[in-house]
């Protein structure tokens, strides 16, 4: 049970996750260490049983009461056509860690032609009894099922986005509640979203991700809850429009909804349940990378005058939107002023987590360091990350273009959309609407990238178009890269070193997706010793600098006279034999001069009014 105000963990909650972890799955947490892998980052030593990933999962809608289930469960792998749990299991595993990490304990590849088996036992607090009790999962790479005490409370596909399982009537009345769930992952073998995936990792291509690898937590909520929740601000009207959904759909219940500034009221409204309505923001203060302001947002369910439910959030008022700047010229804007977004491709890729940082504050490290070198934007590359990522964008200010992980076959620069299976379809279509679900509250998130050069590209029409009916409070980058279908917001392109810019575009803003990849390899903090590589190498930090700014004043030229309205440098950080990261992979070192890199990076901002 926790009292949490966002991300603040009690001292109570930390003593019952050591009695729970410590006698509930049989193990002692002494015994648990990482298993040996080629490099870590300085937050893997602060990780142990008791203390992984403490802090609440969903920061946007919060509750008070909660358990976190990370820490050591038993695992094993087995034939993928095993009818059923292990009878005994091969030893312990560290949650949220995927299994191929160090810091899982483990560190091996399951493969296809396998399953792995997760177990544990939790103890219900009495004070629950009466309620609903949720059973949460941040996310499983790929195809999870879920048993309570060998009854099936739920299953899911899609490794990236989360998912709930009802687990109330699977509880006994007393005692240790066991918690089984077996996870299949075909990795590149499959023609699901799998990013940068593959068993076989080499160039570009890096260590896979299986099983559970965001965080496992409960909760209790009342019989008749919410159970999500749409926030959408509108700063030209000077309000923000909400929409609830409950267990109980519409009915009688109405919600009541406060946004606080601090300790002062900003704003309150009333609709029904399943219904939009307006909560007026008058003279609202608006949300940016140089002043991320957030309102608080406390949303209660009403069944008459009886409050039966209630959550904190928050959100901040912000516009991204396309149009010409006093020039003529196409431009992205935030809040109805133009505004050259530039940021880094960034992978969110750990050396010793692999998709999962080693704590939370190595989560919010990289996007600090991303904003004290003077970018506004960060372009989350063909991955999904924890609620938490968004939330540590939300709060230190920058600008999110969010990847679609890639998945299935390729097409050239010059070929046709390829024809998706009904499956794989399926399975892309599905996993996008969780992620824009999910999501959708940040004000981080301004732009939805459906495909990745060529990668997996089929009806780029249809989906961009969804897309912008459902969520048409942001952009849509249909193609980045190449196979451009004249659609979306804006025309992307890449180019290595580059830089360079797409044609003049009547309709659409013209953006660089992806240039530089500029390499420096640091001996002591690579992946391995030898045969590392970047687009381009250099032999130290100055020369790497001079080549940096180098291209940067050729950007320059094209955002001035060819209109060039964004762009992405590649990359935040080494990613195992790829160097050509601002940092290297165990985050020790920014390989540039810092101060001129936040010199030219925030000159760009004065080009464009």
């Amino acid at each position: 049970m926790q009292r949490n105000k966002r991300n603040t963990v009690t001292s109570n909650i930390v003593i019952f996750l050591i009695l729970v972890l410590a006698g509930s799955t049989g193990v002692r947490a002494q015994n648990w260490h990482p298993a040996e892998g080629p490099l870590a980052t300085r937050w893997a030593e602060k990780v142990s049983p008791d203390n992984v990933h403490p802090e609440y999962p969903r920061p946007q809608m919060a509750r008070e009461e909660w358990q976190n289930l990370n820490g050591l469960w038993e695992y094993a792998i087995r034939p993928e056509t095993a009818p059923a749990s292990p009878a005994q299991y091969d030893g312990q595993i560290l949650v949220p860690f995927s299994v191929t990490a160090a810091l899982s304990g483990v560190r091996t590849q399951v493969g296809p032609q396998n399953k792995l088996w997760y177990r544990r036992t939790v103890r219900i607090p009495a004070g629950w009894s009466g309620q609903t009790v949720f059973l949460h999962f941040g996310a499983v790479d790929w195809k999870a099922s879920v048993w309570v005490n060998g009854v099936q409370v739920g299953s899911h596909q899609g490794g990236y986005t989360p998912f709930t399982c009802d687990i109330t009537n699977a509880l006994t009345a007393k005692g240790p509640q066991e918690i089984v769930v077996s996870v299949w992952d075909p990795t590149d073998s499959g023609f699901q979203p799998r990013g940068k995936q593959v068993h076989n990792p080499h160039g570009i291509w890096y260590t896979p991700t299986t099983g559970i690898w965001q965080t496992v937590w409960m909760e209790p909520v009342p019989k008749t809850h919410i159970q999500s929740f749409r926030v959408t601000p509108d700063i030209d009207q000077q309000q923000v429009r909400i929409a609830v959904q409950t267990n109980q759909g519409a009915g009688s219940l109405q919600i009541r909804a406060e946004a606080r500034d601090g300790n002062r009221s900003a704003g309150t409204g009333t609709g029904n349940a399943g219904e939009s309505f307006v909560l007026s923001i008058p003279n609202p203060k608006l949300w940016s990378p140089d002043s991320p302001f957030l309102y608080d947002l406390k949303i209660t369910l009403m069944d008459g005058n009886r409050a039966v439910d209630a959550v904190d959030s928050y959100f901040g008022m912000r516009k991204i939107s396309v149009a010409r700047d006093a020039a003529g010229t196409l431009r992205l804007c935030l809040n109805n002023k133009p505004l050259f977004e530039f940021g880094p491709l960034d992978q969110g890729f750990w050396p010793d987590g692999i998709y999962t940082a080693p704590t939370d504050d190595a989560l919010k490290y990289d996007i600090q360091v991303i904003k004290d070198l003077g970018f506004n934007m960060i372009r989350k590359h063909v991955k999904i990350e924890p609620a938490r990522w968004y939330y540590w964008a939300d709060r230190l200010g920058v600008l999110v273009w969010q990847d679609m992980p890639s998945g299935d076959k390729y097409i050239g620069r010059d070929d046709p959309d390829i024809q998706r299976v009904a499956q794989s379809a399926h399975n892309y279509k599905q996993e996008l609407k969780e992620a824009i679900d999910t999501f959708h509250n940040h004000p981080s998130i301004v732009m939805w990238v459906a495909f990745n050069e060529g990668w997996g590209q089929f009806d780029t029409g249809g989906i961009t178009h969804w897309i912008k009916h459902y969520d048409p409070s942001r952009l849509v980058n249909s193609a980045s890269g190449w196979a451009d279908r004249g659609i979306g917001d804006v025309h992307d392109i890449h180019a290595y070193p580059g830089p360079a810019a797409p044609p003049e575009d009547p309709y659409r803003a013209i953006v660089l997706g992806e240039f530089g990849g500029l390499g420096l390899p640091l001996a002591g903090h690579t992946w391995q010793s030898r045969d590392n590589w970047g687009y381009r190498s250099y032999q130290n930090a100055e020369e790497l600098t001079d080549a940096y700014l180098h291209l940067l004043e050729q950007l320059k030229s094209l955002i001035a006279e060819r209109g060039l309205a964004a762009a992405v440098y590649t990359q935040t950080t080494d990613v195992e034999v790829e160097v050509n990261g601002l940092m290297t992979y165990d985050r020790e070192i920014v390989k540039m001069d810092q101060s001129r890199v936040r010199k030219v990076n925030t000159s760009l901002y004065d080009l464009i009014k």
